[in-house]
């Protein structure tokens, strides 16, 4: 198992504006928009430095949305900055009408995603969001995994023609992607080689898949693990090259089992090589207050639930050995 380590724990939605700063100095197109949450988005330097490429539109996400979609006619790049269940839940009309429909070059940025929001609780940790943008035709949908990746991706989808949903969130995480990557949108990571279970992790389930790996390691099982930072368009050909190795997989998010990542590498499977597959994700409830490991360990979101989904994944392929023989 490739060894990781990281110097610092680091949100990623620092990540986000440290990517807007940047994105903005490439381009001046760029332009920034936020609903009354500049310091939770980390977009001040962003205003501190374009001060006349800001628009803060308020408690008005509806309008923000609508606002973006008309700056993309005049040739901006709007970067669109709240939590992410008002990013998605609160104006999926507006993007599905305004946004997805037209294809529009709108970046819709979302912070404050997933259990791991903590204590504000279930109300604003969203874990649909990634499957509502999933479904919209055009919309590009990313989650990375830690700053060194946000950071990347803020400043990579300006050079992509087209809407995108950017999802990041509040912890810090272990900051553990090489700081010069280049990020390329729709292009699955291999972290580790192994061949008896590919593990396919997204966002801050990265990290935990990369421990599951070493723990799994000490079991005696050798654990691919691949970064799926972009959920649509989905990698398939790193998803088929790696499960055509190991015959069964495990999938890890920090979002509904329903909608999210793992349903969507269920469907390549199902069309193109079917096998044992286990979904490491919140089962079917919503969220409560509390820390986010709590949360992370009482919805089942661990390094050693994804451990537990890899061992009955292993056990399932070697019952299906069996029976053929």
């Amino acid at each position: 198992m490739k060894k990781f380590t990281f110097e610092e724990k680091i949100d990623t939605r620092s990540g986000f504006g440290v990517g807007l700063v940047e994105a903005g100095r490439l381009n001046s197109n760029v332009v920034g928009l936020c609903a009354d949450l500049i310091g939770s988005l980390k977009m001040g330097d962003f205003i501190k430095e374009f001060p006349d490429r800001f628009f803060q539109v308020g408690i008005a996400e509806a309008n923000m949305i609508g606002l973006a979609a008309g700056l993309t006619i005049g040739g901006k790049i709007p970067y669109t900055g709240t939590f992410a269940n008002f990013s998605t839940g609160r104006v999926f009309d507006q993007i599905r009408q305004s946004v997805s429909y037209s294809e529009k070059n709108v970046k819709i940025c979302a912070s404050h995603a997933g259990l791991t929001l903590g204590e504000d609780g279930a109300t604003h940790q969203i874990l649909e969001d990634i499957g509502m943008m999933k479904m919209l035709p055009h919309m590009v949908v990313i989650n990375p995994c830690d700053f060194n990746q946000t950071k990347a991706a803020t400043i990579a989808i300006a050079n992509h023609f087209g809407p995108v949903y950017l999802r990041f969130g509040r912890p810090a995480v272990p900051n553990f992607t090489p700081k010069d990557q280049k990020f390329e949108i729709g292009k699955a990571l291999l972290l580790n080689e192994g061949a008896d279970v590919s593990i396919f992790a997204t966002g801050h389930m990265v990290w935990e898949a990369i421990k599951a790996g070493e723990i799994l390691e000490q079991k005696g099982i050798d654990a691919e693990i691949i970064n799926i930072h972009t959920i649509k368009p989905l990698d398939t050909a790193a998803i088929l090259k790696s499960v055509q190795k190991t015959k069964c997989a495990v999938s890890a998010e920090e979002h509904q089992i329903s909608g999210g990542l793992g349903e969507s590498i269920a469907q390549v499977l199902a069309r193109n090589y079917p096998l044992p597959l286990e979904i490491v994700a919140v089962n079917d409830t919503f969220g409560e207050s509390g820390t986010p490991d709590q949360l992370m360990e009482k919805y089942g979101l661990t390094a050693n639930d994804i451990v537990k989904a890899a061992m009955k994944v292993v056990e399932r392929k070697a019952a299906m050995k069996t029976l053929s023989v």
